[in-house]
Formats: structure tokens, sequence, C-alpha cells
């Protein structure tokens, strides 16, 4: 079954009334990237109209952000919904994970390799698995690159697996997977991997445990804004230090310098843009040498390619609303908020030097956690603290999102 098939009978089944179900209204399927999508549809619209493109690159886009709401709608009006997300978390990362420790157990040939932690190197240099050189796992995917991304969006999620069980050997069970997620991340030997994975879990870890204990509302905009003052030195230094390697570093980060020089010429050029899906042949004709580019290493960069000013400037607000919506919501103690911003802070690190949202499973994913952290909150900004109903949060993150009701608040104070 395909997505469009796929979408289709999931929004029939959210649409057909059945008894003892609250029918779907529209005010479920509004959130705060409503104006922000609508922008990133013109102008991809636009630049595939105008500049005579093919227009399946758009009806894929269309398809994703109609999943997009299609979730939002679901988990407004479906609250125990988060148990599906906490399954498909945990099947897709076991999947990927399993396979990719395969790979590298077996010595099997997967076309990447690295000698050390950041020299890329041929896999014929020598035996694969031996004489120094290692195996880059690729799991499910066709690089190592596009693992990592998958891993760092969809491990966090993993926590909502292990609340929703309650036996103690399931939850272990469910802990060692996630274990080998972050294993298979490893594997990978992706240094934008390593980077992500590790901010994602600092983050989550920082939301998890500190951000409860601070009741006073000063302490926690005081933490609040030495976070954010940290992150923008923390993507400061990033970007120095990556500006200083591609100057001074070989190929393994040259490649990217030439792609970005590339693609901000290009959209000089082009202001309404190239067109969806072009980004890669443009800027590979663009730019010196034989080398071929799939696209322009950067998720916003590639935007700005793609679809002009008018489409960076509606991805950058997605992506600023999207994690600022997810720092509310896990300051508001927020277990999906929680598990949302760790994963949205790992993916967005991974997009400042690629652009794994090109291949149709990961951009899929990725609006899906939008979807799902989006639905958190209502899609005005000034009522942050009265939640969207039916979708609300425990006081306690250990029992899983549900609703508050009288059986459950009588159950917590026995």
């Amino acid at each position: 079954m395909d997505s469009s098939a796929l979408g289709s009978s999931s929004l029939a089944a959210l649409l057909i009334p059945v008894r003892g179900r609250s029918r779907p209204r529209l005010r479920d399927f509004r959130t705060r990237l409503d104006v922000p999508v609508g922008l990133l549809l013109v102008a991809s619209v636009t630049s595939t109209y105008i500049g005579g493109h093919p227009t399946a690159p758009l009806r894929g886009l269309v398809t994703v952000i109609a999943c997009y709401y299609l979730v939002v709608g679901l988990r407004r009006t479906q609250p125990e919904s988060w148990r599906a997300i906490a399954l498909l978390a945990l099947v897709s990362v076991s999947a990927a994970g399993t396979a990719a420790f395969s790979q590298v157990t077996n010595a099997t040939p997967t076309g990447f390799c690295r000698t050390g932690l950041f020299t890329d190197v041929s896999c014929d240099a020598g035996d694969a698995g031996g004489g120094g050189v290692l195996i880059r796992a690729v799991g499910t995917f066709a690089n190592p690159n596009l693992l990592a991304a998958f891993l760092v969006l969809m491990l966090p999620f993993v926590l909502l697996a292990v609340i929703s069980v309650d036996e103690r050997t399931a939850r272990t069970s469910v802990v060692l997977m996630g274990i080998v997620g972050y294993g298979a991340l490893l594997t990978t030997f992706s240094r934008g991997g390593y980077v992500a994975g590790a901010a994602g879990l600092l983050v989550f870890a920082a939301a998890y445990w500190p951000a409860p204990r601070l009741a006073n509302r000063t302490q926690r905009r005081l933490v609040a804004g030495l976070g954010v003052a940290c992150l923008a030195v923390a993507c400061l230094a990033v970007a120095t230090a990556v500006i200083w390697a591609v100057s001074r570093a070989g190929d393994s980060l040259g490649v990217r310098g030439q792609a970005w020089d590339a693609a901000l010429g290009v959209a000089a050029d082009n202001p309404l843009g190239v067109g969806l899906g072009r980004s890669g042949a443009v800027i590979s004709a663009a730019a010196p040498g034989d080398r071929v580019f799939v696209h322009a290493h950067n998720l916003w960069l590639n935007w700005l390619v793609e679809t002009g000013p008018l489409g960076l400037l509606a991805i950058v607000s997605v992506t600023v609303i999207a994690w600022s919506t997810a720092a509310r919501a896990a300051r508001a103690k927020s277990v999906i908020g929680t598990v949302g911003l760790a994963s949205l802070t790992g993916f967005f690190l991974a997009s400042m030097v690629d652009h794994p949202a090109n291949l149709d499973r990961i951009a899929l994913l990725f609006w899906l956690v939008l979807a799902v952290v989006m639905a958190e909150a209502p899609a005005r900004w000034r009522h942050f603290s009265d939640p969207p109903a039916p979708v609300t949060q425990p006081e306690h993150p250990g029992h899983g999102p549900q609703q508050h009701d009288k059986t459950v608040t009588v159950a917590r104070s026995h």
C-alpha cells in the first residue's frame, strides 16, 4: 500500500462516525504551524508551476502534510493513540538497530567504511572489518547518515514504550531495545549522528530531571534563559568549528563547503527556487569538479535552493515554532513534549550538516513527530496553559499521556 492509499484509508477511519467516539471538528486539526505550512505550500506550488517542473515532489509534500494533520486530529480525538506511537517507535528502532548490529558483527559489506572515527576510506583499502577498516552500518537504509538521522529522530519516543508497560520484565526488554538502538547509532560512525544523539540525550535528561524540581517561576526562567544561552553558544561554536574545518580539512568536510557555496550561488540566481527535488542536480552542475550532490547538505539551505526565500522563511518558522512548543510542553512536565524536544533537537542538529529529510521515509517521520508535538498545544499562543482537550498530560510522567479524570485522581490519592 502506497502512502496516498494509506493516508486516505486512515483519514476515512478517523472521519467515519463510530458509536461512542467523539466526531472530529475543524479545531481538532488546527495547530500553530498552519501559517508556516501554508507559506511552504505556496512557495512549493509557485516554484513548481512557474518553473515548469515535475509535480511528483509537490504531490509528495502534500501527502506528508496531509499525514501531519491526520496525526494531529488522531491525537486530539483519540487520547490513547500514544500507545500506537510507542509501538511504532519500538518496532522501527528494533528493526533498524538489529539490522545494523548484524551488519557489523557479520562483517557484511555496506559500501561505507572508515578508519578511526573520522576518516572516510575505501572499503577496498583492506579487508572489511579488519586491518583498521571499520564497516559503517546502514541498517535498513541506503547509507549510514540516514540510519543515524532515523535513530536520532525515533529513539526518544522509545520512552513511550517504556512507560506503556508496567510489568518489570517487559519494561526491561523495552529498555534493552532502546540500548540496542543507541548502540546501533554508534555503529554508523556518523559524526553528525554522534553529536545529535548526545544532544538529544542531554536535552531529555535536562527536561526530565531538573525541570520538575524547579517549582519557582523565576528559577525556571533563569534555567530556561541559561539553556537558551548555552544552546546559542553551542550553535555558534559548532558553526565556527565547521567553517574552520571546511577551510582547513580535506575532502571529508570540504565537500559540504563546496555544496554550501554552490547552493548559495544557485539561490541568488533563482529567487523562486529551482523546484522541489532538483537541488542536487543543480548544485552538482554549479559546483566545481565532477562530484555529484544529492542535496545541499543542510535542511534550510536546501529549501532555500528549491523554493526560494519564501520557502526558507516558512521552514525556519516551522523549526522555531515546533522547537519552542516542544520546549514549553516539556517545561509543563509533558512526557510527549519532553521526548519531542529531544527528538527535534537532535534532528535539527543533524540537519545542519546534512539533509536526511530528502528521503521520503525520513521526511514522513519528521512531519509525524511535528504532528505529535504540535497536537499537545492549542493553536493560539496566549493560552498555552489551557491544553486542547482531550490531549492532556499526567502530573507525573511515569504514567504516560492520559486524561485527568476523577477515577485517576482518586487512584493517585490513595
